[in-house]
Formats: C-alpha cells, structure tokens, sequence
C-alpha cells in the first residue's frame, strides 16, 4: 500500500489531462471529471509545486461540486498531502473519510502509513532540533573557553 505515495504518473497522462482540463477551460466550463483527472494526474506528479497545484483543484472540487465524489477527492486530498510532507492536513482528509466510510480499507491503510510517516518525519525532526542544540551548546562552550584563554593571556 506505501507505493502509493511513490506512485508518479507518466508524462503522457499528464498531458493529455492538462491539455483537456486547458481546453474546457477556455470554452468557459471546466467539467469535474476533467478538473478531477488533470488534479489527480498532478497529486501524482514527482514534483512538489504539481501536487499543490492539484491539492488546491482537489480543493475546489470538494468545497464546491458534486456529492458523489467527495470520497474520491478526500482520499486524493490526503494522498497529495501526505506526498509533500504535509500530514496533519493528509490525516484530517483521510479521517474525514473514514467517518463518512469507517470500513474503508484503503483509507485505513492510507491512515496507518500517513501516521507512520508523521512519526517517523517527527522522530528525524526531532533528532536535527537535537543535534543543532548540541552543536550549538559546544559553539557557546568553546567560545566560553575562548575568551577564558584569551582573558587568562592578558
């Protein structure tokens, strides 16, 4: 299941989904299967500033569309979030669907690794926040020391 947060779309679909999503847009009417296609093409995309793209088509979709697929734009929503390291907001949109849908498997798998992933980013967090106060800590030591010399040379 953690492959689908690895998962990138092909240059082609990418595309071929824009290129649709471009032309409704131009007559005026975008559809929401072609913003729904183009923004889960971009959720997939490798590069960060496509998945926001799609998170905030994704966005729209569920705040002002269809009810039938809310579901659909949840799990997108929580996939692309998850994706950029932004887990709070993924967890709150796979939640919201586990709500709606508690026996969802996918989304309690999406559940399970969104918080694996927040623990474990927390954990190296954490670990960076420890290793710069310890660095930091021996700078002020050494530099206490310096001016100790220096002050015993005088």
């Amino acid at each position: 299941m953690e492959h689908i947060l690895e998962e990138t779309v092909s240059a082609d679909d990418l595309k071929k989904f824009e290129q649709r999503y471009h032309e409704e847009l131009q007559q005026g009417q975008v559809s929401s299967g072609a913003q729904f296609e183009y923004a889960w093409c971009l959720v997939r995309s490798r590069y960060p500033a496509d998945i926001r793209k799609g998170i905030i088509l994704l966005e729209d979709l569920f705040q002002n569309r269809d009810e039938e697929n809310k579901r659909d734009y949840l799990y997108y929503l929580a996939i692309g979030n998850a994706k950029i390291k932004e887990y709070q907001p993924a967890l709150k949109y796979v939640r919201a669907l586990l709500q709606v849908e508690p026996g969802n498997r996918q989304a309690q798998d999406l559940e399970n690794i969104i918080a694996k992933r927040l623990e474990k980013d927390g954990m190296v967090g954490m670990a960076v926040v420890g290793g710069a106060a310890l660095a930091l800590g021996g700078l002020v030591g050494l530099g206490i020391a310096m001016a100790g010399r220096h002050a015993l040379k005088k």
